[in-house]
């Protein structure tokens, strides 16, 4: 389905009770994209609130609008949205998140607005809080990585996997069955780590997509264990898809996923629930990388020790 000749994009917000906080901001992006051969497929997860009139309220003929008579979860919803994809090309848009007006016409025309099978084409990120002030820019440094690079870049943070700022292939996308991961906390970047290694990747430099921080965002209630566990599956994955340097891809991995479930365990709110979280990612990561390690400074220093104490008090117990 195209017009012009040029492909068609879905971009596909699923949504659930944001009506009165970030769904019109994320709407209102999606249709001010200056690429106009677009569909806004809005899939409401059984919401309580007004959605469906503030959907309605756009008026834009581009807008599809399903609401779903019971809640099917934000993964099976996401999935969703990618089985009923009708586009060449396909942007999940989390409901508290934007794009920039020229996000899909930048990534278009670095393939010359045709269809490629080419599996993602990302852009960089930038971070914003609860009010929209800017919080981090993250431009997206990977153009000219080879995929081991690349897997390494994610794995030590010097490039970021976004659903904002990527645009996958959707034949591709639908082929692989969507996105999943074990706890489906990692099946954006798995879904983008598959891809890149089956079909390819372009990369784009300049930030053109907004991915919000608050205290909302339901994927980081889930337990330490389960982002351990998917974090595990994700290291594995590119050390399988890598083309030569495996083992170094994986040793990163390692220690920059074990890092980011340390930071994780660090914003547990009780203290001895926090000290069962590091010692979980402790044991996760082979006892490899303390948090002393990865994370010492002064203001951490004391829970850092009381940390390491537990840790040695667990060992001689066992």
């Amino acid at each position: 389905m195209r017009g012009n000749g040029k492909p068609l994009v879905t971009i596909a917000i699923p949504t659930y009770n944001r009506a009165d906080t970030y769904l019109p901001q994320a709407v209102l992006s999606a249709v001010n994209q200056t690429y106009a051969n677009i569909e806004i497929l809005i899939s409401d997860n059984c919401s309580t609130d007004n959605t469906e009139a503030v959907v309605k309220d756009f008026k834009d003929s581009r807008i599809q609008y399903v609401k779903h008579s019971k809640n099917i979860g934000p993964f099976h919803n996401a999935n969703f949205c990618v089985k009923e994809a009708c586009g060449d090309y396909f942007v999940m848009l989390q409901d508290d998140d934007l794009l920039d007006p020229d996000m899909v016409e930048t990534c278009l025309k670095s393939v010359n607005y045709t269809y490629k099978d080419i599996g993602i084409i990302r852009t960089g990120t930038r971070w914003i809080g609860p009010d929209g002030s800017l919080l981090l820019e993250i431009p997206n440094i990977a153009g000219g990585l080879s995929l081991d690079d690349f897997f390494r870049a994610f794995s030590l943070f010097r490039t970021g996997v976004y659903f904002c700022s990527t645009v996958f292939n959707t034949k591709k996308l639908q082929e692989m069955g969507g996105f999943h991961s074990q706890h489906q906390l990692f099946y954006d970047v798995m879904a983008s780590v598959k891809l890149a290694a089956r079909y390819g990747r372009e990369d784009i430099y300049d930030i053109k997509a907004s991915n919000r921080k608050h205290d909302m965002e339901w994927i980081w209630a889930a337990s330490v264990q389960n982002w351990c566990e998917d974090s595990l599956d994700l290291i594995q994955l590119m050390h399988d898809l890598a083309p030569e340097n495996k083992d170094l891809v994986k040793a990163e991995g390692m220690r920059g996923l074990c890092a980011f479930n340390y930071n994780l365990a660090g914003k547990v709110s009780s203290p001895m629930k926090r000290i069962r979280a590091y010692w979980a990612v402790y044991k996760n990561f082979d006892y490899v990388y303390s948090p002393y390690r990865l994370f010492y400074n002064k203001t951490i220093g004391s829970l850092i020790n009381a940390v390491k104490r537990k840790i040695k008090q667990m060992l001689l117990a066992s």
